[in-house]
């Protein structure tokens, strides 16, 4: 298919699979895109279809168009990107396509599973999209850091890097707190200080807490010491 037929196919494939009412609620969910970008595909639906798009050569030219006309359409792009299997190739089609996403559902579901057999070749990128001047480029880094090194691969740098990032946009500090309340849920001894030394600004350490509280892998106990640390 030419480029044209390709989106054509594409969008045609995603207006097929909509849902209205779907489309109005997730809409409001997304401040930073427009409704009418919005076509209304349920993300399990987007993802099967995404597995069966992938395994077509169609899927290589859709991959080469940005910008995309609708939301779908770029999540679909994430989910192709997320389904590769080769490191290199996945990292180069990523840094062509966050300079393009728009909020914070894309940025999201962008979890490459071949990241966890790299996690060292990864943390080089990481540590250039979390200086970036772009949110959701520092979304997407934070985001890694938090679904992939909280665990063994846990080192106390990476809280440090966190730490050290000062944003004005919402949905950056939104992940930063996200971030920390997890660390805290699974690194609590190692991350405390963060928030004892007051390391982070204001709204974001006490929405770091407030998440912490919330989290039921926090136990009571914890959660009564880390109230006492909100800043008023």
């Amino acid at each position: 298919m030419e480029k044209k037929d390709v989106i054509r196919y594409v969008q045609g494939k995603l207006f097929e699979l909509q849902d209205l009412n779907y489309r109005d609620f997730h809409a409001k969910l997304m401040p930073t895109v427009y409704k009418e970008r919005v076509i209304g595909v349920r993300t399990p639906a987007l993802r099967k279809f995404a597995k069966e798009f992938g395994k077509t050569k169609e899927a290589e030219e859709f991959l080469k168009q940005l910008p995309h006309e609708y939301y779908e359409e770029d999540n679909l792009h994430g989910f192709l990107i997320a389904g590769m299997k080769d490191f290199d190739r996945c990292i180069e089609e990523l840094e062509r396509f966050l300079p393009y996403v728009d909020n914070w559902a894309t940025c999201d579901l962008l979890s490459p599973k071949i990241f966890k057999k790299h996690l060292q070749e990864l943390l080089v990128k990481i540590r250039v999209w979390t200086v970036s001047e772009h949110t959701y480029m520092i979304r997407f880094g934070v985001g890694m850091l938090m679904s992939l090194y909280l665990d063994e691969a846990f080192e106390l740098e990476y809280p440090e890097m966190v730490s050290g990032i000062r944003s004005n946009e919402y949905y950056v500090n939104m992940m930063i707190a996200w971030y920390f309340a997890t660390a805290l849920a699974k690194q609590y001894e190692a991350v405390l200080p963060f928030i004892e030394n007051g390391r982070l600004d204001k709204w974001t350490h006490n929405k770091a807490i407030q998440k912490a509280v919330e989290s039921c892998r926090v136990t009571d106990e914890k959660k009564a010491y880390l109230k006492t640390l909100k800043i008023k």
